[in-house]
């Protein structure tokens, strides 16, 4: 069954692997048992065990009858949550049904819905305004260091001025 699981290292056993699992992982107040795997993000799906998705390898181990035809779902929505209880298989087309886009983007900003769509927006207005404040920041200063280095003055403008064109 082991061998069924994308990624695991086959030196574990079911045994030893449940052990690996619950040594990583913290019980929340909400029920929730998260894993600690690879690298410093929470919150996102997480990878231990060789290379291996942690919620598929909890599944393979906690529950069992584990198909890699199908999808391993966290019924809870969080992502590197290993319950038990909180896991299901389910085909690709339900599990991609029962995501819900995140209302907030990832800098805090809310999300709004486009008119045309109905969906939300991609980038959300605030960090497009962000991210094209710091563009003209960047082209400018680009723009000045060009004309210092072709020997224009960038304080005189174009209209025959000493320095000018």
């Amino acid at each position: 069954m082991l061998s069924q699981v994308k990624g695991l290292s086959r030196h574990f056993t079911p045994e030893s692997l449940r052990v690996y699992l619950v040594d990583r992982s913290t019980r929340r107040d909400d029920g929730c048992l998260i894993v600690r795997g690879y690298g410093g993000r929470r919150g996102v799906h997480q990878k231990l065990a060789g290379r291996a998705w942690a919620h598929i390898a909890a599944y393979v181990v906690f529950v069992g009858g584990y198909d890699p035809a199908l999808d391993v779902d966290q019924r809870c929505g969080v992502p590197d949550c290993i319950e038990p209880a909180h896991l299901r298989q389910v085909s690709r087309a339900e599990n991609c049904r029962t995501r819900r886009p995140a209302d907030r983007c990832r800098n805090g900003h809310d999300r709004e819905v486009d008119e045309t769509t109905g969906r939300y927006r991609r980038v959300c207005r605030g960090c497009n305004r962000e991210a094209q404040r710091r563009w003209r920041e960047r082209r400018s200063a680009e723009v000045a260091q060009a004309r210092v280095e072709y020997g224009r003055n960038p304080s005189a403008s174009d209209e025959g001025l000493p320095g000018g064109r």
